[in-house]
């Protein structure tokens, strides 16, 4: 792997782990056209350098993290569904996050949802006040947050949707989303640090140095993602990252379909 390789992924990961377009499914993408995607070090440093996006998200809502127990209490909660699905199904995650088909499907399935979203919770937006988050709607959120295990699907947009769901605006939904991307990728970090504990300790002084060059470009690219999407949604809505995900899911389903091989560049 080298340093460009590095910068290319992590400012993928800064731009798309906020936007409801799946992080998840750019990086494997990337990495397999890199021709990298089976190399275990590199599915390390994908998982690794989430740390600087997080870091990002605390530093631009530093003073929300501040406010209450009560916040933490929320964020808890939404976690929960996610915590418990994702370590009874880590084998079956793990499976899919090579495949490029269900990445091309699930973002083409999900744009086409996005394309109707503003539509549908169009009277969120109509609400004199905000209404504040309970326990039963952080724990909705969480459940639909699950379903972006499958890679392609997207931790943010489904995040978001459930918010929407639950009557919050766009922005509320949006920020509801950064916050709860702490929790949930911290321990799936975490996780799969530990279970790749002896890559980890045998990684060379290179890659030591790939993984800080990684975050440190994540957490900059993340930090300005942030501060652009809240900006832009309340602007546009979600259409034009519908459209953006048919077009990649199909894209990648075409390519397929001529035989060319994404499953197994590395």
């Amino acid at each position: 792997m080298t340093f460009l390789d590095a910068i290319i992924l992590a400012i993928i990961e800064g731009l798309t782990e906020f936007l409801p377009i799946s992080s998840t499914g750019h990086m494997i993408i990337a990495s397999t056209f890199m021709g990298n995607a089976s190399n275990n070090f590199v599915k390390l440093f994908t998982v690794a350098i989430q740390f600087g996006a997080i870091l990002s998200v605390v530093l631009v809502y530093f003073q929300k993290f501040l406010q209450s127990f009560r916040f933490y209490l929320l964020l808890g909660a939404a976690f929960i569904p996610t915590g418990i699905i994702g370590l009874l199904a880590k084998k079956h995650i793990d499976a899919l996050l090579e495949n490029v088909v269900v990445v091309a499907w699930s973002l083409l399935i999900g744009g086409i949802v996005l394309l109707f979203v503003d539509r549908f919770f169009a009277d969120n937006e109509t609400q004199t006040e905000e209404k504040p988050l309970d326990f039963k709607s952080a724990i909705i959120i969480g459940t639909i947050q699950s379903m972006a295990m499958i890679p392609g699907v997207s931790r943010s947009a489904a995040t978001i949707i459930g918010g929407l769901s639950q009557k919050l605006t766009r922005k509320a939904a949006a920020e509801f989303s950064f916050f709860l991307a702490v929790p949930t990728m911290f321990a799936a970090t975490l996780k799969s640090m530990y279970d790749e504990k002896e890559l980890l300790l045998q990684s060379s002084g290179h890659e030591w140095l790939l993984l800080l060059v990684g975050n440190v470009v994540a957490f900059v690219v993340a930090y300005l993602a942030i501060k652009s999407f809240i900006s832009f949604l309340q602007k546009k809505g979600f259409r034009a990252f519908g459209w953006y995900r048919i077009a990649l899911g199909a894209v990648l389903l075409l390519l397929l379909a001529m035989g060319v091989d994404l499953q197994m560049a590395g």
